[in-house]
């Protein structure tokens, strides 16, 4: 269904130095760039979705939508730790820890952030495990 998700930037070198290592830790790559945007996915199949950081075509300011979010499917609750890591190290903000959200299901995993433009994106798994606790 969704064939694309781009949101707009400020600062095109700064937005590639947050995404790349985001991107690398869910086997995404550098797909496309040049002077007004990049795009990470998979080079071997176009048709897989694609998610773009762009200068806004129309020239104007990149601005953001409240109640706009990207969320970035992720096998694993480990990797959804790490990844809220590196966006903060990248000059992200937290919008939402690491850690299950029950209100969305059993294993609903997520943590959200913001890029350095402010755009809000989560990192969710919806079949993490919860860690075992030791008999008492």
């Amino acid at each position: 269904m969704i064939g694309y998700t781009m949101v707009g930037t400020t600062d095109l070198r700064r937005a590639e130095r947050f995404y790349d290592p985001l991107m690398a830790l869910i086997g995404q790559e550098r797909c496309y760039c040049d002077e007004q945007v990049a795009s990470w996915g998979r080079r071997d199949d176009d048709r897989a979705p694609r998610f773009f950081a762009c200068y806004p075509f129309d020239g104007n300011k990149a601005s953001i939508g409240n109640g706009t979010m990207t969320a970035f499917l992720v096998e694993r609750a480990d990797v959804i730790e790490r990844m809220f890591e590196i966006a903060l190290e990248q000059g992200g903000r937290s919008e939402g820890t690491p850690g299950f959200r029950p209100q969305y299901g059993d294993g609903f995993y997520a943590a959200y952030v913001r890029d350095p433009d402010g755009n809000k994106l989560a990192f969710v798994c919806y079949d993490a495990k919860k860690p075992l606790t030791p008999d008492a």
